[in-house]
């Protein structure tokens, strides 16, 4: 896993953002890391990226000044991003697995979503191209996949949607996994975060 995506167990529970949940709010799961052995009241669902997967080809004593990063929007060079929500359905758990990524996005459509940023009326934008800029962990290779974002209403990064034919994050956002699949999943991303 690249160690872009993860810099530490610290900035990962930075990223733990509450899904919605399927089932009573007193549904309960204790799930203990292979790795450390540290135990979480719940299983740890949502990990993030803070920067689009571009910015890590910037020299660091340049990126104060290429680099433009506020809130979810981000500006490198001449390149545009925005960070967006991918979610792959869990079919038997209350709650989904969930990956806050970056896409490109085209500089038009980037001065629109600045224009609408506290418009309520932005969820009736048609989704926006792009292509993932974040490597997704477990996943393979994610860089320049394609994808839709689906504005969300103020407050709310979009939806991401991979179109990419024949990617496997597509098929399992679009069937859904196993929580079995699930805890697999998140087990090889604490060991990568781990081994830091």
């Amino acid at each position: 896993m690249s160690n872009k995506f993860m810099i530490s167990l610290k900035s990962l529970y930075s990223f733990f953002l509450p899904a919605k949940s399927k089932l009573k709010m007193n549904s309960r799961y204790t799930f203990t890391c292979y790795c450390c052995g540290e135990s979480f009241d719940e299983i740890p669902l949502c990990f993030g990226s803070e920067y689009p997967d571009y910015y890590f080809s910037v020299p660091p004593d340049e990126r104060e000044n290429r680099v433009e990063l506020k809130e979810s929007l981000c500006i490198i060079d001449d390149h545009y991003f925005h960070r967006g929500r991918i979610t792959i359905p869990i079919i038997d758990y209350h709650e989904d697995l969930l990956f806050d990524v970056w896409t490109s996005i085209s500089k038009e459509n980037f001065e629109l979503r600045s224009h609408l940023w506290d418009n309520p009326d932005r969820i009736q934008q048609p989704p926006y191209f792009g292509w993932l800029q974040t490597l997704v962990p477990t996943y393979g290779n994610t860089l320049n996949i394609k994808a839709m974002a689906q504005e969300s209403k103020v407050g709310y990064i979009p939806a991401i949607e991979v179109v990419e034919e024949n990617h496997q994050i597509r098929r399992d956002q679009q069937k859904g996994i196993s929580l079995e699949e699930a805890k697999a999943k998140v087990q090889q991303i604490l060991k990568d975060l781990h081994q830091k």
